[in-house]
């Protein structure tokens, strides 16, 4: 059997096939370590909350590497940049609209965005920015793309496969207690892994991943940002 990346050219063509097992093993593993990594990080105390978000992006992100050696051949050139950038300029569109809709529909709604903006007090903006585009962002398309949905499109298929990978990356949101959250994280998730499963790179989703995390959360938030007072 073959792995989905089987079919590509350039330098991820060269990389022995991985282990179904090993992919299995490695996404069993780390979706259990996951589920408390991400309840400790959101529902830790929150000013170390940077901290805790960059040492799960390094457990999980390394797990990956470990699991699916052909993650360590992943490259970022130009074209990877240009179709990174436009992915996260149409993610950014979708999520304009979806910030109206939760405000209007969803309960408690702008409260809970409000809240998720909150984190951008924690720290200076370039720090955050740093955090985002060398470790968080590359991390979760390493593990939740290069691991958590290879290792299911190998055994299910290439769309039932990226639409499991995806219900996983939302329910795991479920830890913040933050709906709003969850529904973005499914919305996000939908795309990359559609965009992986049609064949786009994974260094294009990394660039995509990071462009859009720092744009949509440093740069210009989708609507008007009100920061909950906490105490």
């Amino acid at each position: 059997m073959t792995t989905r990346g089987d079919s590509r050219s350039g330098p991820e063509a060269d990389v022995p096939l991985v282990s179904g097992v090993r992919l299995d093993a490695g996404m069993a593993v780390g979706l259990a370590a996951a589920i408390p990594a991400f309840a400790a990080t959101f529902r830790g105390p929150r000013e170390r909350f940077w901290s805790r978000m960059t040492t799960t992006g390094l457990v999980l992100g390394g797990l990956a590497l470990a699991a699916n050696p052909k993650l360590r051949r992943t490259r970022i050139g130009p074209r990877e940049v240009l179709v990174g950038a436009v992915s996260a300029a149409v993610l950014y569109g979708t999520f304009r609209l979806g910030d109206r809709f939760a405000r209007r529909f969803v309960p408690g709604g702008a409260d809970q965005i409000a809240d998720i903006y909150t984190l951008r007090e924690l720290a200076p903006r370039g720090e955050t920015a740093a955090r985002l585009v060398t470790v968080i962002g590359p991390a979760e398309e390493l593990f939740w793309r290069g691991l958590v949905q290879e290792a299911l499109m190998r055994r299910y298929g290439r769309w039932t496969g990226a639409a499991m990978a995806s219900v996983a990356y939302s329910a795991i949101h479920v830890t913040t207690g933050n709906f709003t959250l969850m529904g973005a994280a499914g919305v996000a998730g939908a795309h990359w892994s559609a965009l992986y499963a049609a064949g786009v790179p994974l260094g294009a989703l990394v660039v995509s991943h990071c462009a859009w995390d720092v744009w949509i959360f440093l740069v210009q938030p989708t609507g008007e940002v009100t920061v909950l007072a906490r105490g």
